[in-house]
């Protein structure tokens, strides 16, 4: 619901510069990385994962009507932080149980199955978001009714049936540790960190559409149409990558970035964007869920939430930069720049992810 109305809420309502919003987003996204390596190594540490991701979802669903009374970019930078939090709290622990609850050969199925599902309510909560810009013209009230479904959510994981993970007594545990993960792994580390350094948070995307005289509600459907397309493919494209190697996929995906961002700094129509984003979306189903299961496929098993958290934090923090990259280059140099940036950075890191 609120994704695409909060870059907007903010430099139309609280007047912050594309500085301001890189800034917002690339440092809740820090935050939520650099918990997302010690929640990783302590869901290992102590064989748990359910615990952690309840709060984490808890505490998201709290900052939503914070966003709400916020008078200055600050305020929201503070919501955004404690919703990052929740973020960094649960993603690596629930990411290993997904992985635990099926069968190593359906791991990119699993995965596929779970950003389809989060991509679905990303596309219906929009809708609702238009639904209630069409009868009201004020923001705020929004951020308070989508406290609603956070708290459903939070009541769902208590449904969640977590295996037993007592480690075996007779069983030497392996010392959790980062420095303990794979050479294959670290590449893989590394590759994808200089591809985040790049990729700047998609507020930019749809701020490139608002600047390009597109009105919020259109703004809004594009974001759903962007999000139907990804949650459509990433179950086949996520059951492909259990058929064939997951590099040839991911590599594909970031191509299909680049080409995406190269467009997306020409255009200036509807149709562009129309297609852009759909574009857009073909990319996020080849590499958001098919990342996540080859980070699985070169970490061992009792290093999971481990390996997915400092990949998380890696990636997190790279995100910074390029989100704070994207909003300076953006006010100097103007809007395709700061595309431009990101496809060059995306091709590079292609091209390594076949090595």
């Amino acid at each position: 619901m609120l994704y695409p109305i909060t870059p907007i809420f903010l430099s139309t309502v609280l007047g912050a510069s594309m500085f301001h919003i890189g800034l917002i987003e690339g440092l809740a996204e820090a935050l939520a990385s650099l918990l997302k390596s010690s929640s990783g190594i302590w869901s290992d540490r102590i064989r748990s994962r359910r615990h952690f991701v309840w709060v984490g979802y808890l505490l998201t669903a709290v900052a939503k009507p914070i966003i709400g009374v916020s008078t200055s970019w600050l305020g929201v930078l503070s919501a955004r932080a404690l919703d990052r939090t929740g973020k960094g709290i649960r993603s690596a622990p629930r990411d290993a149980l997904l992985s635990e609850a099926v069968e190593p050969q359906f791991i990119g199925a699993a995965f596929g199955w779970h950003r389809a599902m989060d991509t679905l309510g990303a596309a219906i909560g929009p809708l609702i978001a238009i639904y209630y810009l069409k009868y009201h013209t004020e923001l705020r009230p929004i951020y308070f009714w989508a406290f609603i479904p956070g708290l459903i959510a939070v009541a769902f994981v208590f449904g969640v049936d977590e295996k037993n993970r007592k480690p075996d007594a007779k069983v030497i545990q392996p010392k959790i540790s980062i420095f303990n993960l794979s050479k294959n792994f670290r590449y893989y580390l590394t590759t994808w960190t200089i591809f985040s350094l790049a990729n700047s948070s998609d507020v930019f995307i749809l701020l490139k559409a608002k600047s390009a005289g597109l009105e919020l509600q259109t703004t809004i459907l594009l974001y759903c149409f962007y999000n139907l397309i990804y949650a459509f493919l990433s179950p086949p494209l996520g059951i492909l990558s259990d058929k064939i190697s997951r590099k040839w996929i991911l590599s594909g995906g970031l191509v299909v970035f680049a080409l995406t961002y190269f467009g997306f700094a020409n255009a200036t129509t509807f149709w562009d964007f129309f297609v852009l984003f759909g574009i857009y979306g073909i990319y996020m189903a080849a590499t958001d869920g098919v990342s996540k299961a080859l980070a699985i496929d070169l970490l061992p098993k009792e290093m999971k939430a481990t390996g997915l958290g400092v990949l998380g934090t890696f990636t997190g923090l790279a995100s910074l930069v390029a989100s704070l990259a994207a909003g300076s280059i953006w006010d100097h140099f103007g809007s395709a720049a700061s595309f431009y940036y990101a496809a060059i950075g995306a091709l590079i890191a292609g091209a390594m992810m076949l090595f």
